[in-house]
Formats: C-alpha cells, sequence, structure tokens
C-alpha cells in the first residue's frame, strides 16, 4: 500500500483550526480559564486535606480545622461547577465551528463544482463532510483547552510547591510534567501518526465504495455480480479493521507508557521528599503538602499525554479539510463580465488538455446559429462531452476561441452564461421529493403553468398526470420509481423550463429505448424555432433531426457534409 502523508505538519494543522475560532475565541479563553479553576480547585481538596494533616504534625499553619474542612468542600463544590462551564464552552465552540466548517465546505464544492465531482470519490467528500468534520470536534472540545489549562495549572503548582514545600521537589515535578506532558506525547506522535493517517485514508475509501455498491446494487444484482462485490467489501473491510488494530494497538502502547511515566514520577518525587526530610532540608509537615499537591497536579498533563492517539487522527482530518479550503477551482467565475445575448456561437481552434499532456480535443472549429439544431456525433469516449463542458466553462479551455455573439466565453459574466446556456446531461438526476419540486430547480418561482408547458414541451405532461398525486408525486429514492425515459423528459422539461436560448443535450436519448426516442426527438424538433440546441450522440438515428452534423474522430472535429 502506498504510504500516506500529510502535506501540513502537525503544528501547522493545528494553527490552522486555531486560526478558524474567529469571534469565537472570548469563548474559548473563558473555557480554558474555568478549566484551570476547575482542576486547581480539585486539587485543593487534597491539599487542604494535605494542610490539616501539616497542621496535626505540628506545622505552624494558621487555618483553623474548621476552615481547612470547610475550604476542602468548597473546593469540590466549585470543581463541580467549574467543571459544567468548562465543558459547556468547549462544546459551544466546537458545535459552532462544526456548523462553520460544514459551510465553509460546501461553499469549497460550490466554487470548485462541477469539475472537482467528476475528479473527487463522491464518497470521499461525503467522508469530509461527515466523519472528517465529526473528528475535528474532538480538536475544538477536548484538545486545545487541556494544552491550555496543563501549562497554567502546572506553572501554578511550580510556584506553590516551590514556595510553600521545596523548590527541589519544584524542579522535580517540572521534570515530570515535561516527560509527561511533551516527551511521551512526541514519541507517541510519531508512533501513531503514520497508522491514524493510514486509517482515515482507509476509512474514506471503504465508505466511497460501500456509498457506490449501495447506488449500484440494483445492476449488481442484474448482472449477478453481488458475491463478487461482497467480497471486496469484505476485503475492504478486512482492511480497514487491520488499520484500526494497528491504531488501537498504539495507542494503548501510548497510554500505558504514560502510565509507567505517571508512576515513575511519583516514586521519585516521594523519594526526594523523604530525602529532604532526612536532610533537614524539609519538615514532614511541609513535605507532605508538596508531594500531595505533586500527586495530584499530573490530571491536566495526562490529558495532554493521551492527545496524540486522537490528534492523528484529527489531523489526518483537517489536513483534507483544508485542502479542500485552500483548493483552486479549474476556471474562476467571471464577475461583471459581458452579458450574454445568444446569436450564434463560433468555436476556432479549441484545444483542450486535462492534464496539460494528452490532447482531448485540438483544433476544433464550428458554428451554430439561432434557430438551429446542430449533431455532434462521434464514438463514446472521444470527447463529445468534455465539448459540451467547455462551452459552459466547466474546464479552462487550453487554447483557442469560444465565443457567444461575438465575445470570447472567458469575459463573458458567468452567472449571464449560466442564465442563457443549459445541458441536460445523459444520465437526469432526480431528487426524492415531489416532480415538482425537481422541476422547480430551474426556476424556483416557476407557476404551475410553466411548469405544465415545459412538461408538455417534453411530452411528459401526459405522463405525470397518470400518476397517483399527478405533480405532488413523489419521485423515490434515486429516481427509482420512474424509467430512464421518464426521467430523461423530466430532465428535459426542467431544461425548457429554465428558458435557456441555447440547451446542451449529452445524449439524451442513450438510455432509453426507441419508443422515447422517437417522443423525446420529436418534442426538440418542435423547439426548433424557439430554442437553439446542440445534440451529442453516438447514435446516428438521433442525428435525425439535426439541420447539421459534425463528426468527432480522435479529438478532432469535422462538418459532416451530404452524400
Amino acid at each position: 500500500m502506498k504510504k500516506q502523508k500529510l502535506r501540513r505538519s502537525g503544528a501547522v494543522i493545528m494553527a490552522n483550526l486555531i486560526l478558524l475560532l474567529g469571534s469565537l475565541a472570548y469563548i474559548m479563553i473563558l473555557a480554558v480559564i474555568n478549566g484551570s479553576l476547575g482542576f486547581v480547585s480539585a486539587m485543593g481538596v487534597t491539599v487542604f486535606g494535605a494542610l490539616g494533616v501539616a497542621k496535626a504534625l505540628g506545622e505552624s499553619v494558621v487555618l483553623s480545622y474548621g476552615l481547612i474542612i470547610g475550604l476542602a468542600i468548597g473546593c469540590g463544590v466549585l470543581r463541580g461547577l467549574l467543571r459544567y462551564f468548562e465543558q459547556y464552552s468547549n462544546h459551544y465552540i466546537a458545535f459552532k465551528l462544526l456548523a462553520t466548517l460544514r459551510d465553509k465546505i460546501f461553499g469549497a464544492l460550490r466554487r470548485l463544482c462541477p469539475a472537482k465531482l467528476e475528479s473527487k470519490e463522491k464518497g470521499s467528500i461525503i467522508a469530509m463532510i461527515t466523519s472528517d468534520i465529526e473528528t475535528l470536534e474532538v480538536f475544538y472540545a477536548h484538545t486545545i483547552s487541556p494544552i491550555c489549562i496543563a501549562v497554567i495549572v502546572s506553572v501554578a503548582v511550580l510556584v506553590f510547591v516551590g514556595v510553600v514545600s521545596s523548590w527541589y521537589l519544584a524542579l522535580v515535578a517540572l521534570l515530570a510534567y515535561l516527560l509527561i506532558g511533551i516527551i511521551v506525547p512526541l514519541i507517541a506522535s510519531k508512533k501513531l501518526k503514520a497508522s491514524g493517517v493510514r486509517y482515515r485514508a482507509e476509512f474514506a475509501s471503504f465508505n466511497a465504495y460501500f456509498l457506490d455498491s449501495i447506488k449500484g446494487v440494483k445492476d449488481i444484482v442484474l448482472m449477478g455480480a453481488g458475491e463478487q462485490r461482497k467480497k471486496e467489501v469484505d476485503r475492504r473491510s478486512d482492511i480497514l479493521l487491520g488499520e484500526t488494530k494497528k491504531m488501537k494497538h498504539d495507542t494503548t502502547k501510548a497510554a500505558a507508557f504514560t502510565e509507567l511515566a505517571v508512576s515513575i514520577s511519583i516514586i521519585v518525587t516521594l523519594a526526594v521528599g523523604i530525602l529532604l526530610v532526612a536532610k533537614d532540608m524539609l519538615t514532614v509537615g511541609y513535605m507532605i503538602v508538596g508531594v500531595v499537591t505533586v500527586f495530584s497536579s499530573f490530571g491536566p498533563v495526562i490529558a495532554i499525554s493521551a492527545l496524540p492517539g486522537n490528534l492523528t487522527q484529527t489531523f489526518a482530518s483537517g489536513d483534507r479539510v483544508l485542502n479542500l479550503l485552500a483548493e483552486t477551482p479549474a476556471v474562476t467565475p467571471v464577475k461583471n463580465g459581458e452579458k450574454i445575448e445568444f446569436n450564434d456561437l463560433k468555436v476556432s481552434d479549441l484545444s483542450f488538455s486535462y492534464d496539460g499532456e494528452t490532447q482531448v480535443l485540438q483544433d476544433i472549429c464550428m458554428h451554430a446559429e439561432k434557430g438551429e439544431i446542430i449533431g455532434i456525433v462521434g464514438e463514446s469516449g472521444c470527447g463529445k462531452s468534455t465539448f459540451l463542458k467547455l462551452l459552459l466553462r466547466f474546464w479552462q479551455k487550453s487554447h483557442g476561441n469560444i465565443a457567444f455573439g461575438g465575445v470570447d466565453i472567458d469575459n463573458l459574466d458567468t452567472d449571464s452564461l449560466l442564465d442563457n446556456v443549459t445541458m441536460v446531461s445523459q444520465v437526469t438526476y432526480l431528487f426524492d421529493e415531489t416532480i415538482e419540486d425537481n422541476l422547480r430547480i430551474a426556476k424556483p418561482d416557476a407557476t404551475k403553468e410553466e411548469m405544465e408547458a415545459a412538461c408538455k414541451l417534453a411530452s411528459v405532461h401526459d405522463f405525470i398526470l397518470t400518476l397517483p398525486d399527478g405533480y405532488k408525486t413523489r419521485v423515490g429514492a434515486l429516481g427509482d420509481n420512474l424509467s430512464a425515459g421518464e426521467k430523461q423528459r423530466i430532465g428535459l422539461a426542467r431544461a425548457f423550463l429554465r428558458g435557456s436560448e441555447l440547451i446542451l443535450l449529452d445524449e439524451p436519448t442513450s438510455n432509453v429505448d426507441s419508443i422515447n426516442e422517437g417522443i423525446i426527438l420529436k418534442a426538440l424538433k418542435e423547439q426548433k424555432n424557439k430554442k437553439s440546441i446542440i445534440l451529442v450522440s453516438h447514435r446516428e438515428s438521433t442525428m435525425a433531426i439535426a439541420d447539421r452534423i459534425y463528426r468527432v474522430d480522435g479529438g478532432r472535429m469535422y462538418e459532416q457534409t451530404e452524400n
């Protein structure tokens, strides 16, 4: 398996994620203050108890026994209240930021689409929106605060132990904090980083494959490929399980080393305390106070030591999210460009390559006049669909000109272009909503009369009226309640409802039988004087309604002359 590597270091990822706090930073500060005071309050219970013991041993403690007991109880109650406010603040920030991150991801996808969705597995994006975002919740709710709290509490303990008990014990505590809170986590992080990255990568891959399997389950059953698909799902599941076990094993080892480091630190602290008493450098009472304070202060640094197991996944998830947010689109939308008024389309010397090396289209020349039906025919994979996407500027052309009304496409306002040019792909996607809702995607404020008129133009109105609830009928998940021809005609109705002057049709009859093909072609021909249409197909029969035909072969386009 190819080794997965983070593109950014953990520190850079953490810094970028913290910057996303923005105006929520003050709540994070409040959470840190509450958390720090909470830990101090928790320690106060045992420290005041140690002071009571020191007083009983004859140490000059100015506090009375009653006050010591009252302060110990008060610290316990205060610890509970402060813990509540700390957790409330952390999760408030976490869930607010999760909503913000999801909004940013959807915004990035809108900016990067449609090219992004053609080059990236949809399952991986879904994993990012769900699993990766949820993983980042751990960072905001359980990572930032513990680190800050550990630093603040540790410094407070060192000062208290040094002043009240002994600076030698404070030095031992400092070394213990460095061992438990920095050295052990750094070693664990190096061990866990690779397994964490592999786990997240395998999880995203499995999610994408499983989603594809669910979406294509009907074809899998029809082709008798169920057993083969099941074996592949099991294989990928076993790989994911193996990576999970490795990650859990490494996490358990890291936790064991942390516990070992804490145990050693406690033994060393106690030994130093006893040695100081033996050397008459410290009284027994204040040795107990110092040692108990150090013992009770390991909680915050243990919390830091436990972070690498979660941080490896957090960094892997954060890196993918940050990569998406930083990704540049295949084309930059043109704002305040020239408005399109479609009269004609002229393409000259057009060339395009996805990778900058292999030419998909080369030296393409064609023209389309208003009111024409232009046919483009060629074998599957010859670049016909790519050509249509270039006409919508889904990709940036490599060379040449695409001019609408004499204005090159790179100078046209993107919104104006999409308002005037509509494409119907060979597979019409219908949402699991009513037919009316699916039609309104093209024009949200469309009237009932407008929708019915568009459906009549697409020869699907009569069919819709035969459905139980007419236009209010739900199409079913993935549109499975409708045939391919019916879905294709609804897609065509959407294009008519949109009202665009130019309609691009990518294989509109490839998934339908000859009867439905005839219905669709008849509907298109009736729109000849109202709309300009560019019709792409590998079927020669589809070209019967075309005024002129272009043939694509080997990435080049030729106008076909009549024999």
